[in-house]
């Protein structure tokens, strides 16, 4: 598993996470998920894959609350990224990046050739992280948003091959580095 630099933990979600978790969801999406979403995909969706991410704090290194979670699918060979979301307190430092690229490590471990997701056309910051990370944008699906009507951009980086995972592991080796200097 995709082990983030000190002091930030990853781990799989676990049911106790779920009220930290709701309340970044709901903090951070115009429509949070809906009630009992999280418990579905935890307890029933045997697609479906979830991590928390976490900080190490105070003297006694005692773990914080969660300041991030990031989800995905396991669809045939296809990776549908469902969700990435940090706590707003804890955005503009990387931390979603170190997100999706925990989820992309992790696509490796499935037999998975291709990443997919839809992002808000406004949401122009996940578009950039998305187009640093070589997804490109494939198509619209319109009023795809049901709270807004907004249009979601179809976004696909389509090539898992070894040429990419050395791509990722550089971006991991800069990201890294970032979030130590920062800490």
């Amino acid at each position: 598993m995709f082990t983030p630099p000190d002091p930030y933990w990853l781990r799989p979600m676990a049911r106790h996470d779920l009220p930290e978790v709701r309340e970044i969801d709901r903090l951070s999406f115009p429509t949070p998920a809906r009630a009992g979403m999280f418990e579905h995909e935890l307890e029933q969706n045997n697609i479906a894959h979830y991590l928390v991410l976490g900080r190490m704090g105070g003297d006694n290194g005692r773990l914080n609350p969660i300041i991030g979670f990031t989800g995905f699918w396991l669809i045939a060979d296809e990776i549908h990224v469902s969700t990435i979301a940090t706590h707003p307190q804890w955005r503009g430092r990387g931390l979603g990046e170190l997100l999706l690229l925990a989820l992309l490590f992790e696509s490796y471990e499935h037999p998975a050739t291709m990443v997919t997701l839809e992002v808000r056309r406004s949401n122009t910051v996940a578009q950039r992280l998305y187009r640093k990370y070589q997804f490109e944008e494939v198509g619209t699906r319109l009023r795809y948003y049901r709270d807004t009507g907004e249009d979601a951009l179809l976004m696909t980086m389509p090539s898992l091959n070894a040429r990419y995972f050395q791509f990722l592991e550089n971006q991991q080796a800069a990201l890294f580095q970032r979030l130590r200097s920062e800490a």
